[in-house]
């Protein structure tokens, strides 16, 4: 294949992405309701018929665009767990610190939860399948370090065990403090998450 039409196809995969990046900064600065399809094919450099000859409406712009966003942890997250080594104990603190740190310092992260809490009764099911496609699978990593760290003994089957969403709430306090506060509140966030860390673990801890 030549090189130019290697070039333009590999340009025509990559345009939705760029399209859904587009819309991910326009929706953040003017909101769902004042975002305009020109403005996102403006800073995509695309025309607005390009857009429509991906996605078919405004509404399914927003909801790729929080799939894009949300999904590209993920692979991050799967990968990293997978390596952990050490105990029980050792894997969780290193679990923890590693999600905190995308989910919460992460600036794309912090926007979907805003972007979910400001428009979930517009898109209930899209709520719904973030639940699915990205927090459940961080609930299920977590779930597993704490399944076997109670089968070695090294966590009591506590109720913390039971409610492993609990692990992701101080992350989500996190996110919600810069959403809210910004630069005006800022709080470390190192510091915060060793204090999570060792609160979760001594509440897990058997002795």
């Amino acid at each position: 294949m030549p090189p130019a039409v290697t070039k333009r196809a590999r340009r025509k995969a990559e345009r939705p992405s760029e399209i859904l990046d587009a819309a991910f900064e326009e929706f953040v600065m003017h909101g769902y309701a004042a975002t305009r399809l020109e403005d996102v094919a403006a800073r995509a450099g695309v025309t607005k018929g390009t857009i429509y000859f991906y996605f078919d409406t405004k509404e399914r712009v927003f909801e790729e665009m929080v799939r894009h966003k949300s999904q590209s942890f993920l692979p991050g997250l799967k990968d990293y767990a997978l390596t952990l080594p050490g105990s029980a104990t050792e894997r969780l603190r290193g679990l923890i610190a590693f999600t905190y740190g995308h989910i919460a310092e992460n600036r794309e992260s912090r926007e979907i939860l805003r972007f979910l809490i400001a428009e979930g009764g517009r898109f209930p099911d899209l709520v719904d399948r973030h639940y699915e496609e990205f927090v459940a699978p961080i609930i299920d990593q977590f779930r597993e370090v704490i399944d076997q760290g109670v089968a070695a003994g090294e966590f009591r089957d506590a109720p913390a065990a039971g409610f492993t969403e609990i692990v992701m709430s101080p992350a989500v306090l996190l996110s919600l403090w810069s959403l809210l506060f910004g630069t005006r509140k800022e709080v470390d966030f190192a510091a915060f998450t060793e204090a999570s860390v060792d609160l979760l673990l001594r509440g897990l801890a058997k002795n």
